[in-house]
């Protein structure tokens, strides 16, 4: 049996480790689920962008961007969600809306901030809940 633990250690450490993205997009799914969300596509690309998740919350498609930093020195995870990315994550949710024929379907943008300083085993989480409304020409939601 303890051959057994060094060989699967051994076979752990040759595998590269998740990036921090990674990690903050599978702790915000995490958090997430213990929500009662139900994720139902995880780094979707379409359309020259990506999706980081999308999920159901009741009733409601939620499209949740995903920001993680290891610290705060050069602002906070989510003022990355600047007008820009707000536009970009706005025409991709109309995009998998009109691909999926959900256009009369209640849909919103959250955003997850995650700090996860290197060497801590959790992060911090903090959601925001209808996080902007979408900018720019082909508005869709009310």
């Amino acid at each position: 049996m303890r051959w057994n633990r060094a060989i699967f250690g051994w076979l752990r450490s040759l595998r590269p480790s998740a990036s921090l993205d990674q990690r903050g997009e599978r702790a915000a799914a995490r958090h997430l689920k213990r929500q009662g969300y139900k994720i139902i596509a995880r780094r979707l690309r379409l359309g020259g962008g990506e999706l980081d998740l999308i999920a159901v919350d009741g009733r409601t498609l939620v499209f949740v961007e995903v920001k993680t930093r290891a610290s705060h020195d050069k602002g906070h995870p989510a003022e990355a969600v600047d007008e820009a990315k707000q536009r970009q994550l706005a025409r991709l949710g109309l995009m998998y809306l009109k691909r999926h024929d959900l256009l009369e379907h209640a849909a919103r943008f959250d955003v997850v901030a995650i700090t996860w300083p290197e060497g801590a085993r959790r992060p911090t989480i903090e959601h925001y809940r209808s996080a902007f409304e979408p900018a720019g020409t082909g508005q869709m939601f009310s």
